[in-house]
């Protein structure tokens, strides 16, 4: 693997899991039926993952940028 490949692989993961979260988040909140975590804790959980996902990715891409040579 190429370097940044494997933090850009993580970020892509962690930024369907945070899209994931975010649905449930939306659909607990639509149905208002009782689960162990509301609407607003798996909404927010999404939306910190996907941020870490987002912070992986550029730093993924600022090390991938780096190993390149220059023009």
């Amino acid at each position: 693997m190429a370097v940044g490949e494997k933090r850009t692989m993580v970020a892509r993961i962690g930024a369907a899991l945070g899209f994931l979260c975010g649905v449930i988040g939306l659909l607990a909140g639509l149905t208002q039926q009782v689960w162990k975590l509301g609407p607003l804790e798996w909404f927010t959980g999404g939306t910190l993952l996907t941020l870490l996902a987002v912070y992986a990715l550029v730093d993924g891409a600022i090390a991938f940028q780096k190993t390149q040579p220059p023009k």
